[in-house]
């Protein structure tokens, strides 16, 4: 049990109060101090303390604290943000629990305690998280397990409304990159998603960040006077289909590490699962189909025939270059001669294409050596 001492703030109400914090390993409890009676006629009770009394039975009161909101934590989410937007609160944050019970904002008096507080609390939802992702997986098949969840925040592009940043609980599992509007609690809820992606088809991009001695900060996040807070979080994008992006930021690194940790660990492990990816594609009104295999590299055949028109290993793809809309060049050198072979395809959906061939190449490279995925990793660093 951790405790410690804090200011809780609601918004929109008046002056901030005096609260103890609770943690244990499930609940987050906000205490607040009263007088209670705890000798005489009214012992128990809280109430305002009688005048003195010479007698031997006269109340006594104490000031304690006492229990007046617990948090669940498990699938909670913390929020050191503003509602609806992306600028941090400095030295604060709330916790909101999965049922809606919210802790209200909590005011810390030094840099360092909110520090340690978001970083216990953290844990602890993160432990129970890791909980929920056993049982979940107690219930899947191999091919179908969770590899990472939580909680994010997603930056909302060309709304007309105020609100700039939205909640939403990403989970990658299988072969799918899982979005949805509330936590997943039951087996059912899983089929409701409000968007799923193939993992082989999507890309994670880390926003750039550097490193001070002391920890992670962002990009634009300089160093600045007490109270100083960043105005934006720590981000990543998941480049989809169709040149379409979205971006999601959390608030420790510690988060944003272990999403690039899982989102790498679960594309290969579908790419290991799946081995193949073939895609309709055509050139000079040519119907084809492009194969991406593990094992074989590149196969682009006749969609009607079936015959092989090229193959070439993954090592011969020399580089490549795009229209950015749905035309790619792939540059194949031949092993014996040098000479590079240019072919040139058309897809309905490039993006999704040139995803998958990155994921397969990663994926190759990693299977020969396991340290290269942890090499690019800024996690690592």
């Amino acid at each position: 049990t951790r405790t410690g001492l804090a200011l809780l703030h609601h918004e929109g109400s008046g002056s901030p109060c005096d609260v103890r914090l609770k943690l244990t390993r499930e609940v987050l409890t906000i205490q607040k101090q009263d007088v209670v009676c705890v000798r005489g006629s009214s012992h128990g009770a809280r109430d305002s303390p009688s005048p003195s009394s010479p007698a031997a039975d006269a109340p006594q009161y104490e000031k304690r604290w006492l229990d007046t909101l617990s948090v669940p934590l498990s699938m909670a989410r913390i929020s050191r943000c503003k509602a609806g937007t992306g600028k941090c609160r400095s030295g604060a944050f709330q916790v909101l629990a999965v049922d809606g019970v919210r802790t209200g904002v909590l005011q810390f008096h030094t840099a360092r305690e909110s520090a340690d507080w978001l970083r216990a609390v953290s844990a602890t939802i993160g432990d129970l998280t890791l909980e929920s992702m056993k049982m979940v997986n107690e219930g899947c098949s191999p091919c179908d397990q969770v590899v990472h969840m939580g909680w994010v925040r997603e930056r909302l592009e060309g709304t007309s409304s105020r609100e700039t940043f939205r909640s939403k609980f990403l989970a990658l599992k299988g072969s799918l990159l899982y979005v949805f509007s509330t936590a997943p609690v039951s087996t059912l809820d899983w089929v409701r998603a409000e968007k799923t992606y193939n993992l082989c088809e999507v890309l994670f991009k880390l926003h750039k960040l550097w490193l001070a001695d002391d920890g992670w900060l962002h990009e634009d996040c300089h160093l600045g006077p007490p109270g100083f807070a960043p105005q934006r979080p720590f981000s990543f994008s998941v480049l989809v289909g169709h040149g379409q992006s979205r971006v999601f930021s959390v608030d420790l690194g510690s988060e944003l590490a272990a999403w690039e940790r899982s989102f790498q660990r679960a594309t290969f492990k579908e790419v290991q699962r799946s081995r193949s990816k073939t895609y309709t594609c055509s050139w000079q009104g040519e119907m084809l189909c492009f194969t991406v295999d593990f094992a074989l590299g590149f196969t682009c055949s006749d969609s009607k025939t079936k015959n092989v028109l090229w193959r070439f290993k993954f090592s011969q793809l020399k580089g490549s270059s795009d229209d950015g809309n749905a035309r790619v060049k792939l540059l194949f050198q031949h092993p014996d001669t040098k000479q590079i072979e240019v072919k040139e395809l058309e897809f309905p959906d490039l993006t999704a294409v040139l995803h998958c061939v990155h994921a397969f190449l990663a994926a190759k490279v990693a299977s020969v050596d396991p340290a290269f995925m942890d090499s690019q990793s800024f996690a690592r660093k």
